[in-house]
């Protein structure tokens, strides 16, 4: 994968970098694996707005990913890789020995024409969904889950993968992408390889335009604001707005927001590191 820098023809060209899609292998998605989407424009049931810069935005429609890998010891061949407006990996059409297709997140590197399989007993090569009780120690997993049967919720976006470091007990021990030791059950799967698309950290928009094509509408800083709108508002001039927080009050740029009473905090070994040296 590769992207390519834009001449500058235009002010909304100067600074774009663009993606080649060198790795996309058709534009047309499979039809029985697509679903509607409802945009709500930030606004909740009683139509009043709840998320702030949302809105507009091209039509989209969802591909139903299979995130579970349950279709076990069923091998299946890669038919396309393909763009999915709704994430920022690639997604790879999968169709099983039976006829069955699903959508998976595609690892780097897979190619059409490859197998790939998932279960008890695969070999881990990439694009296979397997147990953690058999990865191989150092292995770099994907779509990893944090209950077993419940389907991937950990390392989806573009260019991200943990590593397996250890096994304790029913626990395997696992470097996530943000740095945190966290031990999960052995009985969860997880995918083999890196997430496709890793030069999307890469990619200028070069305009604001493409941001509203996104569904992602203008964001006021809050130094700008009155003080009846946001806690940093208001002051004579140009004024710092003092302690930085959100528009609710909660302060920002160190503070820490997880619930120490959280079930799920005694699973992690060490938190992820962070550049705030306070």
């Amino acid at each position: 994968m590769a992207v390519r820098k834009f001449n500058p023809i235009t002010p909304g060209t100067r600074h774009k970098v663009g993606n080649t899609f060198a790795e996309i292998t058709t534009d047309k998605p499979e039809k029985s694996l697509l679903a509607p989407i409802k945009k709500s424009g930030g606004r909740n049931s009683s139509g009043h707005l709840t998320m702030r810069q949302r809105g507009g935005g091209h039509k989209r429609r969802y591909r139903i990913i299979d995130f579970k890998r349950n279709k076990d010891g069923v091998p299946a061949t890669v038919v396309s890789i393909e763009y999915d407006p709704n994430r920022t990996a690639f997604i790879a059409l999968l169709q099983y020995q039976d006829g069955e297709k699903r959508y998976i997140i595609a690892p780097h590197g897979l190619k059409v024409g490859a197998t790939v399989q998932s279960g008890a007993g695969v070999t881990p090569t990439v694009g296979n969904a397997m147990f953690l009780s058999e990865l191989p120690l150092g292995a770099e997993i994907h779509a990893i889950e944090m209950q077993p049967g419940k389907g991937a919720a950990l390392a989806r976006s573009a260019g991200t993968y943990a590593v397996f470091t250890g096994r304790e007990g029913k626990y395997g021990s696992v470097r996530l992408p943000s740095g945190e030791f966290r031990r999960i059950l052995l009985t969860c799967k997880a995918t083999v390889g890196v997430a496709s698309n890793p030069d999307h950290s890469l990619v200028v928009s070069g305009k604001a335009g493409r941001s509203r094509w996104l569904g992602r509408r203008p964001r006021v800083r809050g130094v700008a604001m009155n003080p009846v709108d946001h806690p940093m508002g208001g002051g004579e001039g140009r004024a710092s707005g003092g302690h930085p927080r959100s528009r609710n009050g909660m302060p920002a740029k160190g503070y820490k927001t997880r619930n120490p009473k959280k079930d799920s905090s005694k699973l992690i070994i060490s938190r992820r590191k962070t550049s705030n040296k306070k």
